[in-house]
């Protein structure tokens, strides 16, 4: 998944790290509550990274040079290495990476149908801001993890270079005709709302993962708390926005 400069990662204050945060897997996996998160949050990432992949590579074939083809096609690449590492750490603590994998499917499947891009520059917006909003809220579940694991989400979340890649040519495109600034920054917003509304779908269909973020599995996120979470993924997409060059 693309991150860039502007991206949240949560409180890292280690003051307000929880105690499950200071442990690792071993110690935090005793209990079933937690684990159950874990699996269902690693199956989400991993299905998540797989799509990701999918869509860069369908992207390719909209991309207006031999390039810029290439560049996405290293991208899709780097997404699914991200997604043989979750999928490799599933099955290393005993979990099937399907079966862990298949809860989110449909969700994020219609996620993607409905904001299918209509062009080479609303791909990029999409991998740029999606993907974004979509890694900030990860790595604000992450500082709540165990250290193994949140070691593993931090790395797949690693920048693939989308984001220096998509802020480049959209800048280029609207100087080139700055009426392609109005479209992509109507197409932003629609990209952040549904983005946003997965995210919380995903979190209330999960007993597991809503008890991880409301603090019934760890004692670190309250609902005021997690409100909060969701104001600082907003705002990071403002400066997104901004360093496209675009409105939010």
């Amino acid at each position: 998944m693309e991150t860039s400069d502007t991206s949240t990662a949560g409180p890292e204050d280690p003051e307000d790290l929880t105690e499950t945060a200071a442990q690792d897997w071993a110690a935090a996996s005793s209990d079933p509550r937690y684990r159950a998160a874990v699996v269902d949050l690693l199956g989400a990432l991993a299905y998540g990274e797989l799509a990701a992949f999918e869509r860069l590579a369908e992207d390719a074939k909209l991309a207006p040079t031999l390039v810029d083809k290439a560049e996405l096609a290293s991208m899709a690449s780097a997404e699914f290495q991200h997604f043989e590492r979750l999928r490799s750490r599933l099955a290393e603590i005993g979990e099937d990476p399907a079966a862990a994998m298949e809860p989110f499917a449909a969700a994020l499947d219609e996620f993607h149908r409905q904001t299918a891009p209509s062009d080479w520059l609303e791909g990029l917006i999409k991998a740029y801001v999606g993907d974004s909003i979509a890694s900030d809220f990860y790595r604000e579940v992450a500082v709540r993890l165990d250290s193994d694991t949140r070691a593993l989400v931090l790395g797949v979340l690693d920048d693939t270079g989308h984001s220096g890649f998509a802020v480049e040519k959209v800048r280029a495109a609207i100087e080139a005709d700055p009426r392609v600034g109005g479209r992509l920054a109507l197409w932003a917003r629609r990209l952040m709302g549904e983005a946003l509304s997965q995210a919380q779908r995903v979190v209330a269909d999960r007993d597991a993962l809503s008890m991880m973020l409301v603090g019934g599995v760890t004692a670190g996120f309250d609902l005021a708390e997690v409100g909060r979470m969701f104001s600082r993924i907003t705002e990071a997409h403002t400066k997104r926005m901004a360093a496209l060059g675009l409105a939010a």
